[in-house]
């Protein structure tokens, strides 16, 4: 539980903030002008820019603002050997590596584990210390809501492949939360075919959802919201409602009504006390509370969350499909004294292991240019080299008809070992014989197979035990500096909070350049390799036929005949 509110940013932001655009540098070459481009669209499709807030509540691209021109400065200045070190926000030491070694390496959030509370981590950073990166936010990955529809399309295909004939039509889901994470889950569960009932308290992010295409309704009224949903249902028809409302009061109303709905989950703010608002109060009466009585808000809030957890239990419980999306809302809950809050599952352990032992994860690439057309053209690529992935077929074309340009074109698909890199080299090519008006930057959500330990969410019942083992995210951070990747992070938090996860994250550029091909060609070995690995060493079937297929070298499970002891050979996902 946090004890104070977050710092408040001084100075004046020069806002708006707008990605440079085209093919003109004003950096030193490439890579420093692909990260100084993210940095600056982090902000642009961000949620509080004016706060440096990107998503997550409180999820920032910078320290302060301060910090913020101290970063653009130095990029404008780095040599192509040199390595900007970035300590939480603050860019605090260049020095001189080589041309292979990261332009930018950084950390956020990160704690001494006996230190790695809420409490100190808010005293640090109301000091001015240190500040909450959340995950692709402070690593300067973000692209907008898309960065999470194509995970949330994903994860709602894996649900109607499960459950329901592989189609929602005709299914009501529940969720809450329309911020930089859950404003994806109206579409994802359209472009699926169900009726997406979402609750939201503040509703100008309803507003800023439905003017962005992701959500169709807005609905102040649970009466007239349930009247059309339920019709729509009823019909089969696709349709996305956001609901004024607070999810600790609107879910337990539904289920005094005797309603369950087909399919509940959550995306608040939950993993952060001072961002989940309270039962009873407006959106101006949190930001007023949280400044005068930090304690007091977040008591407020842990008890509404045990109100929200608690009636999802009781619709699992009613046979409804509940899955956690890994705000840690169970994990708040629990520790409020909900004591079944774990007994749904997480959504990674429910439905997206099987992809993870796969090497597949959320693949992003960034149009530098600017221009739709780039976009377009590697849109078309991805079709051509995975056309008969019938998933990522069906995404890149909806994609291309629902889901709108936000900031800097940019688009995500989920790719495995082997595929990443054949794609990646093919962009390098566009580049290079100028198919292209600018360069592509490569990087990925962080919630993928091999860059996160979080024992609540990525990592949940991990068949081994080895949930909260960290060692492999600071493995696939050390890894893809070794290969060259032109970024590299690592960070403490994530979507569940301080202290309960570490991850890591990754940037490469293809500027057409030899060297982009070498470095593409290892960090899109290790980045993915790493995850297969970490779940073949769990003794997951798919990973370790995933590692025999690729002609990974594991020395361990070779020594051991291929498998960890206990491993009977018959065991799957």
């Amino acid at each position: 539980m946090a004890s104070a509110p977050p710092t408040t940013i001084a100075g004046a932001p020069p806002l708006p903030v707008r990605a440079p655009r085209g093919a003109t540098l004003s950096c030193k070459g490439w890579p420093q002008e692909a990260i100084l481009r993210m940095l600056h669209n982090n902000l642009e499709v961000g949620e509080r820019p004016e706060e440096l807030i990107v998503y997550g509540g409180s999820g920032r691209a910078a320290r302060s603002w301060a910090d913020f021109d101290a970063i653009v400065a130095t990029l404008r200045r780095l040599e192509q050997d040199q390595t900007l070190v970035i300590q939480s926000g603050r860019p605090v030491a260049v020095f001189t590596t080589h041309a292979r070694a990261p332009r930018v390496v950084m950390a956020n959030s990160n704690l001494v584990p006996r230190w790695a509370t809420a409490e100190h981590f808010r005293q640090l950073e109301s000091a001015g210390l240190m500040m909450y990166g959340q995950m692709t936010a402070g690593s300067w990955c973000y692209i907008g809501t898309q960065g999470i529809v194509q995970g949330t399309y994903e994860t709602f295909a894996a649900v109607a492949r499960r459950h329901f004939k592989g189609t929602l039509a005709g299914r009501l889901c529940l969720s809450a939360g329309l911020g930089g994470m859950g404003g994806a889950q109206p579409l994802a569960i359209t472009l699926n075919g169900g009726v997406a009932l979402v609750v939201e308290v503040d509703p100008s992010r309803i507003d800023r959802r439905v003017a962005a295409g992701y959500c169709q309704r807005r609905v102040d009224d649970l009466e007239q919201a349930l009247k059309l949903a339920l019709a729509a249902k009823e019909r089969k028809e696709a349709l996305s409602i956001g609901l004024l409302g607070n999810a600790a009061e609107v879910y337990p109303r539904l289920l005094e009504r005797d309603l369950v709905p087909d399919v509940v989950t959550d995306q608040t703010s939950a993993h952060d006390a001072l961002r989940y608002v309270p039962l009873g109060l407006s959106i101006p009466q949190a930001d007023a509370l949280r400044e005068e009585d930090g304690q007091d808000y977040a008591r407020r809030a842990v008890a509404s969350m045990v109100a929200h957890c608690g009636a999802m239990v009781r619709m699992h419980e009613e046979g409804a499909v509940v899955f956690d999306y890994g705000n840690n809302l169970r994990g708040q809950a629990q520790d409020a004294g909900l004591r079944d809050a774990f007994s749904y599952p997480g959504f990674v352990v429910a439905y997206l292991r099987p992809m993870f032992c796969e090497g597949r994860g959320p693949f992003r690439w960034v149009c530098l240019s600017g221009e739709a057309t780039d976009l377009q053209r590697t849109d078309e690529l991805v079709l051509e080299l995975f056309g008969d992935d019938q998933t990522l077929h069906r995404w890149i074309t909806l994609a291309r008809q629902h889901v709108p340009i936000e900031g800097l074109p940019a688009r995500v698909c989920w790719l495995g070992l082997g595929q990443r890199a054949r794609f990646a080299l093919a962009l390098n090519d566009l580049v290079r014989r100028k198919q292209l008006r600018a360069p592509i930057a490569i990087t990925r959500d962080h919630l993928d197979t091999g860059s996160v330990a979080s024992p609540n969410r990525e990592t949940e019942g991990m068949r081994d035990g080895s949930d909260a083992v960290a060692d492999w995210p600071l493995l696939n951070a050390l890894l893809n500096t070794a290969a060259g990747a032109d970024s590299v992070q690592i960070h403490s938090g994530g979507g569940v909070g301080v202290g309960l996860s570490v991850h890591a994250g990754m940037v490469v550029v293809c500027d057409g350049s030899s060297l982009a091909d070498d470095k593409i060609t290892a960090v899109f070995a290790t980045d993915p390799g790493i995850g297969v690995a970490r779940h073949a060493d769990a003794g997951y079937g798919i990973a370790l036929r995933t590692a025999a297929q690729a002609g990974l070298d594991l020395p361990y499970l070779e020594c051991t005949r291929g498998a960890p002891p206990g491993w009977s050979g018959d065991e799957d996902e």
